[in-house]
């Protein structure tokens, strides 16, 4: 089992991720949510989208998936909490940062921020343990 430095303060590596219209649809269509705006690119035009967008669900996984490639197979996610801001278009790209804001012996809190070219995606907490 490794060593995780997770003093509050310390910055977590960056994630950068491509968000192709595959990663896009098909991670709409895994979380179960058919809405025509996360795949269907003239439907989204139409209502006032630049182009398809990420779903909250894949937005949040992502959120874990940042913590948890940083913290390792032993974290368990504790809980996450998410605002939305501008949407993350198929394009663009995402890119999480995060800080540890909070750890008690060996559960974190790490404050987690996804932006993309529009600005903030999403902000929030993610908790977890070991």
């Amino acid at each position: 089992m490794r060593t995780l430095e997770m003093a509050v303060g310390t910055t977590l590596p960056e994630l950068v991720i491509p968000l192709t219209p595959t990663l896009i649809i098909s991670t709409a269509l895994a979380t179960r949510d058919f809405t025509p705006v996360h795949h269907d690119v003239e439907l989204a035009r139409a209502q006032g989208s630049q182009d398809i967008f990420l779903n909250i669900l894949t937005t949040m996984g992502l959120m874990e998936r940042f913590v948890t490639d940083w913290a390792g197979p032993e974290a368990l996610i504790r809980g996450i909490n998410v605002k939305l801001g501008v949407p993350a278009y198929a394009g663009d790209t995402l890119t999480f940062h995060g800080t540890v804001a909070e750890r008690d012996g060996d559960t974190g809190t790490v404050d987690v921020r996804g932006t993309v070219s529009l600005g903030a995606h999403a902000t929030g907490t993610v908790r977890f343990s070991l």
